[in-house]
């Protein structure tokens, strides 16, 4: 190697160690540098070192130096991101149920590493660990990719899907025949993560979760815009979707206990227009696509939320009490 490409390696070497294993709690001095650029193979004197490292913030690689009694001491501050925003990540990570359990400990690694590898142990030694379910699809990742080639080239993609049956096996759909559809956009809702699209021969879109696909390939024919459903924006398609089960449109008007705002903004976006209906009543109108889900969601707060209106809703959701009712109509036997 010619002494001007060595010299190159070197600065990049003594940047990479100092992003790495320093920060402003854990300053490595001159003596650490220099062994480890020679566990590197690179042989470097201490004055030669004072000179590289203010090339680097000659060049805008910011090393700050602490001055010690015997010698000088370096580390970086500036990284991609900070220790809160790793958390963040690393906790979204844990908490997702789509990732299984071996691309979620690698992930965590991947996360942690970026903050140094001081601030890596931290990370990791404080790792809170969810109550998540995790899948065992390991080949998630593979259909992300499969998924997102599709998006950005505007052609189909084809996929089997599977439910699981009692004993948790894998049981196809359609006989295991393919499904082949115009893909959307990907989006993250409830801890899964859902394909949006739409067929062919349907107006309206359908949600796929991912970590149920297998086999995803990008074919090669292109998308048909004809059968785009008009006005199809995927921020509205999430909120409208309960747990991403679509159905029938419908703008729907409701009464609730003024104890719900914060379910109701959670839910439907801090813009949702709220009226007073009493003192202790409001008045709000969501769009909404009609599902079980949706029905189910409304019943978990009893009397405290109602449909008022349009009729159609709430005779759909009637019958729905009524046939949640309908399974306690029957005796089951004493009480013991």
């Amino acid at each position: 190697m010619g002494k001007e490409n060595f010299s190159k390696i070197k600065l990049l070497r003594i940047w990479e160690i100092l992003k790495q294993d320093s920060d402003e709690n854990n300053p490595l001095t001159t003596n650490q540098i220099l062994e480890k650029l020679s566990e590197s193979g690179i042989i470097c004197d201490r004055r030669t070192l004072y000179q590289d490292i203010a090339a680097l913030n000659h060049f805008g690689y910011e090393v700050v130096s602490k001055r010690g009694q015997h010698s000088n001491s370096y580390y970086v501050v500036d990284r991609s991101f900070d220790v809160p925003e790793l958390r963040i990540l690393i906790d979204a990570v844990q908490a997702a149920s789509f990732i299984t359990e071996k691309k979620t400990t690698e992930l965590v690694d991947k996360i942690a590493a970026l903050g140094g590898s001081n601030r890596a142990e931290i990370l990791k030694r404080n790792i809170v660990e969810f109550n998540t379910t995790k899948h065992s699809n390991e080949s998630v990742y593979y259909s992300i990719n499969a998924i997102e080639d599709g998006i950005l080239s505007r052609n189909k993609i084809s996929f089997l899907y599977f439910d699981l049956d009692r004993n948790g096996e894998r049981q196809l759909r359609k006989n295991g025949e393919c499904y082949v559809v115009n893909p959307v956009s990907m989006v993250f809702t409830n801890d899964n993560y859902y394909l949006v699209c739409y067929h062919d021969k349907h107006k309206n879109t359908a949600s796929y979760r991912i970590d149920r696909m297998l086999y995803v390939r990008m074919t090669e024919e292109p998308i048909n815009e004809k059968a785009r459903p008009k006005s199809l924006n995927i921020s509205e398609h999430r909120k409208q979707a309960f747990s991403m089960f679509g159905g029938e449109t419908f703008t729907v008007r409701f009464v609730a206990d003024a104890s719900l705002l914060d379910v109701i903004y959670d839910k439907f976006g801090e813009q949702t227009g709220i009226v007073g209906s009493g003192n202790d009543f409001i008045e709000f109108t969501a769009t909404v696509q009609l599902s079980p889900v949706f029905f189910g969601w409304c019943c978990t707060f009893g009397d405290k939320l109602k449909i008022v209106s349009p009729k159609t809703v709430v005779t759909e959701m009637k019958k729905h009490l009524q046939k949640v009712g309908s399974n306690y109509d029957i005796e089951c036997g004493d009480d013991k």
